[in-house]
């Protein structure tokens, strides 16, 4: 039976530190879209200044 606390104890603290690297990659930007600074360039939504 003490296997069995071991074994859920130890599940816990690697769920908790994936939890807690998800939370960091997720705040650090790893989930942003990598492809919108490569499609922003094709897109001609520059102002373009009309005083000269």
């Amino acid at each position: 039976m003490s296997v069995v606390i071991l074994l859920m104890i130890m599940s816990i603290v690697v769920a908790g530190i994936f939890l807690v690297a998800y939370l960091w990659s997720a705040k650090s930007g790893q989930f942003d879209d990598p492809d919108a600074h490569a499609n922003r360039i094709l897109q001609d939504t520059e102002l373009v200044n009309k005083s000269k």
